[in-house]
C-alpha cells in the first residue's frame, strides 16, 4: 500500500499546463493504474497523443473544453467524464477563461503516450 499527497508531488509543466502523478509504477512499485491531475490553462490545448497500452478516463474537476478524438469534438464541463480507449488520437482544448483541472487514470502503472505532429 502506498499514500501519496498531491501538495507534496512535484508538477511536470508545459506551456500548455501541468501534469500531476498521484499513482503510477514509479511512486508505487506495482501499481496497475496511472492517476493524476492535469490541468490546462485558458485557450491552450495539450498536444495531440494517444496511448497504445491503456485506456484513459478523464473526468472534469472544475472548468470548460472541448475534447477531440479520431476527428471528433465533445464539449466537457465539471462532473463530466469521458473514456478514451487505447490508440485513439485525443487532446483537450480549454475554451473557458479558468483552467481546466481534470482527474485522469490510466490502465496501466506505466502508461505510454505517443506525442504527434500537428501538420
Amino acid at each position: 500500500m502506498t499514500v501519496t499527497d498531491e501538495a507534496q508531488l512535484p508538477s511536470e509543466r508545459f506551456p500548455w499546463g501541468t501534469l500531476k502523478w498521484l499513482c503510477d509504477g514509479k511512486l508505487s512499485p506495482g501499481a496497475a493504474q496511472t492517476v493524476g491531475i492535469a490541468e490546462i490553462l485558458p485557450g491552450k490545448t495539450n498536444p495531440l497523443h494517444y496511448h497504445p497500452n491503456c485506456e484513459e478516463v478523464l473526468h472534469v474537476i472544475s472548468g470548460r473544453g472541448t475534447h477531440s478524438f479520431d476527428g471528433r469534438t465533445v464539449e466537457l464541463g465539471p462532473g463530466m467524464t469521458i473514456r478514451v480507449p487505447a490508440g485513439v488520437k485525443h487532446n483537450l482544448t480549454n475554451t473557458g477563461t479558468v483552467p481546466i483541472r481534470c482527474l485522469i487514470s490510466f490502465s496501466s502503472g506505466d502508461r505510454k503516450t505517443v506525442f504527434l505532429d500537428e501538420k
